[in-house]
């Protein structure tokens, strides 16, 4: 397997916390120039030409870094990738140039179906196979290192013969890539499967953390009358998950740290305080008062 090569930047996110850029806030943003350490956008809102979604995250380029993240690349599917998604993923980031470029370990295509979700994977030779292979072939066209994003999951497969943090902890070594530690998905993947979250991040290669993503969730039950946790971005971090990424950082030291919320979007004050929190965790961590 190849060596993921750097960003074109030769730059990373600053360790400070961000904030996922809503069309809601384009206006605000551009007015209050809020502090904040970055901004991330989902790269498949702006595979166009142009509109006023470019005109916005141009100007808002200008004053902050950016985090890339795709939703769409489908890195764990059965089949190829998408060649023309890689081709205007390139044009994106030769256009912004952002500090970083993250997707998910995930697939959800199926032939030349999209399915709008996120889909987890059998965890075996044969797709840790595919998966590099796919990983390779995203950082040497987009010329920059891909950050996984460990999902968020509500069932597993019984032939799967690696653990999930075993899984990607040989896809980082094998690729070069990065690891982007989603803290929310680690805790709603460890309630909903009954594993000890601590014990999920131990064996996980931490030391490549390039980004980390907070958020909330959604809480059902399933048909035994379990707990099942849902991963929807529509609600305030939860505290064990904050409680979680303190555990995180202590390991880490300060990373640059995403606050999503894709549903159920609140003011931009709300979410500038949820950013101004995990900053204060962060200068804990720094050794900064």
């Amino acid at each position: 397997m190849s060596k993921a090569p750097s960003l074109a930047t030769d730059t990373r996110l600053p360790p400070r916390a961000g904030l996922g850029l809503k069309t809601e806030h384009f206006r605000e943003v551009l007015q209050t120039r809020p502090d904040l350490g970055f901004f991330e956008v989902h790269a498949e809102n702006y595979m166009v030409a142009g509109g006023p979604f470019h005109h916005f995250l141009g100007r808002i380029r200008e004053q902050y870094p950016l985090s890339l993240h795709g939703v769409g690349l489908s890195i764990g599917g059965e089949g190829p990738l998408d060649n023309a998604h890689l081709q205007r993923l390139a044009a994106l980031i030769e256009r912004y140039q952002p500090q970083s470029f993250s997707e998910h370990l995930a697939w959800s295509s199926h032939g030349p179906m999209f399915l709008n979700d996120l889909l987890p994977l059998a965890y075996d030779e044969t797709t840790l196979k595919r998966v590099c292979e796919h990983i390779d072939q995203v950082q040497s066209s987009l010329k920059c290192t891909l950050l996984l994003e460990n999902p968020a999951t509500y069932l597993a497969f019984e032939d799967s013969t690696l653990d999930e943090p075993d899984f990607i902890s040989e896809v980082i070594r094998r690729t070069g890539c990065g690891l982007l530690l989603d803290v929310n998905n680690v805790y709603v993947s460890c309630i909903n499967h009954c594993r000890d979250p601590l014990a999920y991040l131990d064996a996980l290669p931490l030391h490549a953390t390039g980004e980390i993503h907070l958020a909330g969730f959604a809480e059902d039950a399933d048909s035994l009358g379990e707990r099942l946790l849902i991963d929807d971005h529509g609600a305030p971090i939860d505290n064990e998950v904050w409680r979680l990424y303190r555990t995180v950082l202590a390991r880490t030291g300060p990373v640059a740290t995403l606050i999503e919320r894709d549903n159920r979007i609140p003011t931009l004050g709300v979410l500038l305080a949820e950013a101004a929190q995990a900053d204060q965790l962060l200068n804990t961590a720094g050794g900064r008062p």
